[in-house]
């Protein structure tokens, strides 16, 4: 359901956490927040929207959906139909609890799932790579 042009689950008024289905408007990638930190530095502008979990440590990604469901990488988790994902406000952009990294902007909410795989994949590296 659209409510004008922006989709139900990012609306401006709210201020509640919804909790939102996944594998309808987008799937989700979450990774722990090192890895995820990492991965943001090398996908830089290219990244969509990215919520973070202060309470868990965690990063989720929004991804079209089914485009990741081959996926095989170490501390990443793909989470499509069947699971649920809660959605912080629009306006909370900082910690404590669930806030948006990266503020989802209108036809940019999601990453692209080719990106988001190489860069999840080079961070993976780095952390196995001895520090020079």
């Amino acid at each position: 359901m659209t409510v004008g042009r922006t989709p139900w689950w990012m609306q401006p008024g709210s201020v509640e956490v919804r909790i939102v289905a996944v594998g309808g408007w987008w799937d989700a990638v979450r990774v722990p927040l090192d890895l995820g930190t990492e991965a943001l530095r090398h996908l830089g502008d290219e990244t969509g929207a990215v919520i973070a979990d202060g309470f868990s440590g965690r990063l989720y990604w929004l991804i079209p959906p089914g485009s990741a469901a081959d996926w095989q990488l170490p501390h990443v988790r793909v989470l499509g139909r069947g699971w649920h994902v809660a959605i912080p406000p629009l306006h909370r952009v900082t910690r404590p609890g669930l806030y948006w990294q990266v503020h989802p902007s209108r036809g940019h909410e999601g990453t692209n799932t080719p990106r988001l795989h190489s860069a999840l994949r080079t961070a993976l590296l780095r952390r196995k790579s001895p520090t020079l």
